[in-house]
């Protein structure tokens, strides 16, 4: 007995919902005070958004989240005088970039998201 497992076709197919869910787990993060942990949801975002081609139109933004949660995170790490926690050492303005690039990221896949459902009529 034989199983033939197919993939769905790039245009009928969902996108796969971790990307965004984990970028407003991001934001969340961040403004729970949890930024250091918010790594994972970051590293689930770019992963998932590189792997699936149905994502490529997201990969900018995706970047721009890394890019976005590095930025505190390195000037964290090479500071003189760090804070016993990312949260505490981050400039609420850093903060504030941050939970809008995962927001934007998240309104993007919804923009896409969209764009796919609605059937070209071919004329």
């Amino acid at each position: 007995m034989s199983v033939t497992v197919t993939s769905p076709s790039p245009t009928t197919g969902r996108l796969p919902r971790s990307a965004p869910i984990a970028a407003g787990a991001v934001a969340v993060m961040v403004v729970g005070q949890f930024a250091m942990l918010a790594v994972v949801p970051v590293a689930i975002v770019v992963v998932s958004t590189w792997r699936h081609a149905r994502l490529a139109a997201l990969r900018w933004w995706a970047a721009g989240l890394a890019v976005a949660f590095a930025t505190p995170l390195v000037l964290w790490a090479i500071g003189p005088d760090r804070a016993p926690s990312l949260s505490k050492d981050m400039h609420p303005a850093l903060a504030a970039v941050l939970v809008a690039a995962a927001v934007a990221y998240v309104a993007a896949w919804v923009v896409v998201r969209r764009r796919r459902a609605v059937p070209s009529t071919g004329e």
